[in-house]
């Protein structure tokens, strides 16, 4: 029996240990990928500090992670897109409902990708640059083309309709946001979005036509008016307050679709404390009041909403259209950049955990990455 080495979530909110793990073989639609670059996203240590409560599926012990980077190692008996030796880069969903943490899992020396998750590696993208692109981007991709939410055409589509429609995104400079920016627009959109003025132009440089300060009084009305009466296709919220500050854009500008892809409520001060009890019980009553203070403000205004999982795509007929037609072609004609940058902090399995730290402590325009 071959084994490697992963690091490990042995029990809920522990650290991460190294243990030796089996190395499995792929499945008939996965490939086994040797892990070089993992990407760390802020749900990876909600899910260490909360899977409690959030995660309540999730058995331990865990192999946490989505977002990889690596070469093809074996492939399963119905893959037709990859070989072994290929670089890749892909979505790992260990972590979600029904599926296996310790096979799938990022955070391991080998770890299996499903094909429809992954997408080949170009010669001018380093491991950790495509490792910042998997969660980020399948987020994005969710809230912006699946039906249940805006519902827009997706790249490679129909030609963009006359007059341009506007797609706003809250929170330009994060991750999904500016993945999302850089599809809206390969899809034939005019975007405006926010971020701080120390990000505005990296979100400008993406495709954003406007880009407004989240922090100034004025940001809504700035973002009504940089819409200038154009049709809108639907808003991205990202980050705390986002939802009613995109409710607001979209009532002024006739928009009716919202896709919500944070919590209104910031849960890194609970994730942080010793105990989860009794600590969680006021966080969660402000996030479930919020929520359905926004979802009547909502409903009262004819706009529709709904939160935004980034690996729900595994199981729809968008999932392999994006990472099988979308992403190599926008790779190869240079539409889509690595974006946030990647702030490699460490190298080796022994520093994922500081990297968790690290991400939990706040960055900005960046993305976590450490090289294996």
């Amino acid at each position: 029996m071959s084994t490697h080495v992963a690091a490990t979530l042995a029990t809920p909110r522990a650290p991460l240990t190294l243990t030796t793990v089996e190395t499995p073989a792929p499945a008939a639609d996965e490939v086994l990928v040797r892990v070089r670059a993992v990407a760390i996203n802020p749900v990876d240590w909600i899910i260490q500090g909360a899977s409690r409560i959030i995660y309540r599926w999730l058995r331990t012990p865990a192999v946490l992670g989505s977002d990889v980077a690596g070469e093809v190692v074996a492939v399963g008996e119905a893959v037709t897109r990859f070989r072994v030796g290929q670089r890749v880069f892909g979505l790992a969903t260990g972590t979600d409902r029904a599926r296996d943490p310790l096979r799938e899992g990022a955070f391991q020396e080998y770890s299996t990708l499903l094909e429809r998750l992954t997408a080949p590696t170009p010669d001018d993208l380093t491991d950790e640059q495509a490792a910042v692109f998997p969660l980020g981007l399948s987020t994005a991709a969710c809230a912006l083309f699946q039906p249940q939410h805006l519902g827009l055409r997706m790249p490679g589509g129909p030609a963009s309709v006359v007059p341009p429609e506007v797609v706003v995104v809250w929170g330009g400079s994060t991750s999904v946001g500016m993945n999302a920016v850089q599809l809206a627009r390969a899809a034939g959109y005019t975007v405006v979005s926010t971020a701080s003025a120390e990000n505005a132009e990296a979100v400008r440089a993406l495709g954003a036509e406007a880009v407004v300060d989240h922090r100034s009084a004025s940001a809504v009305a700035d973002l009504v008016a940089a819409v200038d009466g154009r049709p809108v296709a639907g808003a991205v919220a990202l980050g705390a307050g986002s939802t009613d500050a995109c409710l607001d854009v979209l009532s002024q500008t006739g928009g009716t679709r919202l896709a919500m892809a944070s919590t209104p409520v910031s849960l890194a001060s609970l994730v942080g404390r010793r105990h989860l009890f009794p600590a969680m019980l006021p966080v969660f009553t402000r996030i479930g009041l919020a929520t359905v203070r926004s979802t009547l403000r909502a409903r009262r205004r004819g706009i529709r909403t709904g939160f935004v999982w980034g690996s729900s795509l595994r199981d729809d007929e968008m999932g392999p259209r994006l990472w099988g037609e979308v992403v190599p072609q926008m790779l190869a004609d240079g539409s889509l950049r690595p974006a946030p940058a990647p702030l490699v902090v460490g190298e080796g399995l022994g520093a994922v955990q500081g990297g968790l730290d690290r991400q939990r402590a706040g960055v900005s325009a960046q993305k976590v990455v450490v090289r294996l």
